[in-house]
């Protein structure tokens, strides 16, 4: 179970951080004022306002990278939760799988 866990994860977090990438790429195109790419980290909730905003101005709905990006970072998180509570359980013994 854990090393399911931790492989989709792993996998959320590559996603996210593709999607981060690309919505950065796409705000840059469409001319938006970006910070360094180093500090995307302290930037970034208010790239994703921008890129699903100016998705929405533009096509009526918003971008495929706004759900992609808010899926893949809440999977990660979630798989962490799930991590830290089936290694306690299974820690302590009381269920074997």
């Amino acid at each position: 179970m854990n090393i399911i866990l931790i492989t989709i994860g792993v996998l959320s977090i590559i996603v996210y951080l593709l999607s981060t990438i690309m919505i950065y790429i796409f705000l840059e195109k469409r001319g938006e004022k970006i910070e360094n790419f180093i500090f995307i980290r302290l930037f970034l909730f208010r790239y994703v306002n921008n890129y699903k905003r100016i998705t929405k101005n533009e096509t009526g709905k918003v971008g495929y990278l706004f759900y992609s990006w808010l899926i893949s970072i809440n999977t990660a998180l979630l798989c962490f939760i799930l991590l830290i509570i089936f290694g306690k359980i299974f820690s302590q013994g009381s269920l074997a799988i």
